[in-house]
């Protein structure tokens, strides 16, 4: 199955499911998507003006302890789907999500 991550130039891009006005935010975990896997997230912005946009970017840096500067939306701004991108070093950003996925199994 294809990770939910990948390595691109510049850093990784992230597959997201995002389920804005949720009652909580929150990253649910991967889900099975069309393309291998996906980050679930959870937001409780409304899709609206961009806001649930901030808020995952916000949620994701937050929980990553990476600068909320080093991402963003590269494809589905308007959609739940979304292809995120963070700039840093591929390596260190996968061992950074690799350790929060451990922590979570």
């Amino acid at each position: 199955m294809v990770s939910f991550y990948r390595a691109a130039g510049d850093g990784l891009r992230l597959r997201l499911k995002v389920r804005p006005q949720a009652r909580r935010a929150a990253i649910d975990g991967v889900v099975p998507d069309i393309e291998g896997e996906a980050l679930a997230v959870s937001v409780t912005a409304p899709p609206e003006d961009g806001k649930a946009n901030a808020a995952v970017v916000a949620l994701l840096a937050r929980a990553w302890k990476l600068p909320a500067a080093s991402f963003a939306v590269v494809q589905g701004a308007t959609a739940r789907r979304k292809l995120v991108s963070i700039t840093g070093d591929p390596g260190t950003l996968a061992a950074i999500i690799e350790a929060w996925r451990s922590s979570r199994a």
